[in-house]
């Protein structure tokens, strides 16, 4: 993580991507922590990492899977506690969980080939002399198998204070968006998809009936169940009515509860590493780490739906990215970083926007906010990369002229760069 002072960006009006200011409010809950003695706004893992309390731990994970194994070949798999080993293999999701924790994004973690995961083989094969193949050949297995005591998935305990937060569906109208204190998360299934970097469909995959996946038993997985007896099911959450009128997502899964996720890493927050305490609760919910592979430059391929970041002339990140539309194409040239704005608020000006004319607003921060939770601004005006709302999106809609990436991905790129790093856009 770069420690570099950024110009502020301020009263931005960008093409189609308009935000302005910068608000760094990001709504989280406010419970003192235990570990650290202070008040991050999260529980944190412990006082050696800031991550919060689902952070990954690959040498107890390992160990845990060992000590699985040799319980459940003895007693069955239900005996071996914590130590939960998933009911299938989950080779693509391991390779993708790998490639996330690398640099090499491969968007959406889902278990499946698709262009994202394509891309980042590519990204990996390239950056490790391998014929760029974009599939996870023999080749390409043997160059990850360092990696493969790391498994695809992980269990978890969603911490009790997600209960506390605000969740409040979006409406679709720009004024009533407008009027929202902030564009958070609609619901906690949808927080917990971005935290580690899947969808609520995955997760549910990967917790069939509301346990995880190679637990015994039909019903909901209470918080503490170690036992084989079928725990007692939970209801799923009543919508609600929000001051909008539109009534939030419902949760299948709740606060204190033992699920499955996929193994996703690098997610540590070194304590004093984040200048920014609101940004480092950001960093927390999208299980991004404070230690990132700083960059020269960073390169945009429109037909190749990629950014690329190098150290001098090596590949040492790759993701997918939406860039431009036939209104707002892709600036090809060289551009230089101006400055990060961490939650940006957003400015809707329908002008700008190549919509006529019409009222302008002024949309408040949130991982929901048309820009996501961070924008990179670039010297050419009303241009920038930022996050989105929108993560299954990346690479197969158009953007608005600017370079769109996942929240996850976003928050993690504007760790790699500075004012000095270089921008190509390219055909």
């Amino acid at each position: 993580m770069r420690h570099l002072v950024f110009a502020a960006v301020s009263s931005l009006a960008l093409a189609a991507c308009s935000m302005s200011g910068q608000d760094n409010d990001t709504g989280e809950e406010t419970t003192a922590t235990a570990d650290t003695g202070s008040d991050y706004g999260y529980d944190t893992y412990g006082e050696n990492n800031l991550a919060d309390t689902m952070a990954s731990d690959d040498s107890a994970a390992m160990r845990d899977s060992a000590q699985a194994g040799r319980n459940a070949s003895n007693m069955g798999q239900e005996s071996a506690g914590d130590a939960i080993p998933d009911s299938e293999e989950r080779p693509i999701m391991q390779a993708q969980v790998v490639l996330d924790r690398i640099g090499f994004g491969p968007g959406v973690i889902d278990g499946k080939m698709g262009m994202s995961t394509e891309n980042a083989l590519r990204g990996f094969q390239e950056a490790n002399d391998l014929e760029t193949s974009g599939e996870l050949d023999e080749a390409t297995k043997q160059a990850l198998a360092e990696w493969d005591r790391i498994p695809a998935t992980r269990i978890v305990t969603i911490p009790d204070n997600w209960g506390e937060a605000d969740y409040e569906a979006i409406p679709e109208d720009t004024a009533a968006k407008a009027k929202m204190e902030r564009l958070g998360y609609t619901s906690l299934d949808e927080r917990l998809a971005e935290r580690f970097h899947t969808t609520i469909d995955v997760l549910k995959q990967l917790n069939p009936n509301g346990q995880p996946a190679g637990m015994s038993g039909q019903g909901t997985a209470s918080p503490a169940s170690t036992s084989s007896a079928a725990p007692s099911p939970t209801p799923t959450a009543t919508a609600t009515a929000t001051a909008t009128g539109t009534a939030t997502a419902q949760s299948v899964f709740r606060p204190g509860q033992r699920i499955r996720v996929p193994n996703i890493g690098g997610d540590r927050i070194e304590p004093g590493a984040i200048g920014d305490r609101n940004w480092q609760r950001t960093l927390a919910s999208l299980g991004v780490g404070s230690d990132q592979l700083e960059v020269d430059r960073i390169v945009v391929s429109k037909a190749g739906k990629t950014l690329k970041a190098y150290q001098g002339d090596k590949l040492v990140a790759l993701f997918t990215v939406s860039s431009g539309s036939s209104q707002f194409p892709l600036p090809l040239g060289e551009w230089d970083i101006e400055g990060e704005a961490y939650n940006p608020t957003y400015s809707y000006d329908p002008e700008v926007l190549g919509q006529g004319d019409g009222e302008t607003y002024s949309l408040p921060a949130g991982p929901n906010s048309p820009v996501g939770v961070v924008w990179i601004d670039l010297s050419k005006e009303h241009y920038g990369i930022h996050g989105t709302p929108d993560p299954e999106t990346i690479g197969r809609a158009q953007s608005s002229g600017c370079v769109r990436l996942t929240n996850w991905d976003a928050a993690r790129l504007a760790g790699m760069v500075s004012q000095s790093t270089r921008v190509i856009f390219e055909a």
